[in-house]
């Protein structure tokens, strides 16, 4: 969706991004959300933005965990984020890895980061203009995918974020680089003007 009819959206990467990236997190005790993510969710909200999770979870392709288990988590994290205010408008994770060894999910798709199949899903069901929304997080895949829907990136140096700095690829463009999700929002919503 283009235009003015649709509302912006912040797509936010979950692992290093919002909460600490343990590996593949397979148990939710080890679920640590970032001190300064609802701070940040929540001034993004206040400015207009519709807050969406966009997740890589290929460790369900892997065997290693099941889809009720990241369905739990999102319910989990969902719980911690709105008592403090800052509300999540969708969950959306992809399941697939190119080392799939579950029959049933292929080891391809168009929804892992940085394909595009999340974004576009979320823009259809929330009424999204993609070209005035944001992707933050801390891959390249995050901000290449942010680039394919015609979003605005930032790349946050939590999580991988400083290894991908360190690497990145040649001519890999980026609208900003910041510390951590809250540096960014601070970003958004300078160039917004809010």
């Amino acid at each position: 969706m283009s235009g003015t009819a649709g509302r912006p959206a912040a797509f936010l990467d979950r692992d290093g991004t919002i909460n600490e990236d343990v590996g593949y997190l397979t148990d939710v005790a080890r679920l640590r959300v970032y001190p300064f993510a609802p701070d940040a969710i929540r001034l993004l909200r206040r400015a207009g933005f519709v807050i969406i999770v966009v997740t890589n979870q290929g460790g369900i392709a892997r065997g290693l965990m099941t889809p009720a288990f990241v369905e739990e988590t999102h319910r989990r994290m969902a719980v911690r984020l709105d008592r403090a205010g800052a509300h999540v408008d969708g969950w959306y994770y992809c399941p697939h890895h190119p080392a799939s060894v579950v029959p049933a999910l292929p080891a391809s798709c168009a929804c892992r980061k940085p394909g595009t199949a999340m974004p576009l899903a979320a823009a259809a069901a929330h009424g999204l203009d993609l070209a005035r929304s944001w992707v933050i997080g801390d891959h390249w895949r995050d901000v290449q995918m942010g680039h394919a829907i015609g979003a605005r990136a930032v790349l946050v140096r939590t999580g991988h974020g400083r290894d991908q700095e360190a690497a990145r690829p040649d001519g890999q463009g980026v609208d900003a680089i910041c510390d951590n999700l809250m540096a960014a929002a601070g970003v958004v919503l300078r160039a917004e003007g809010r």
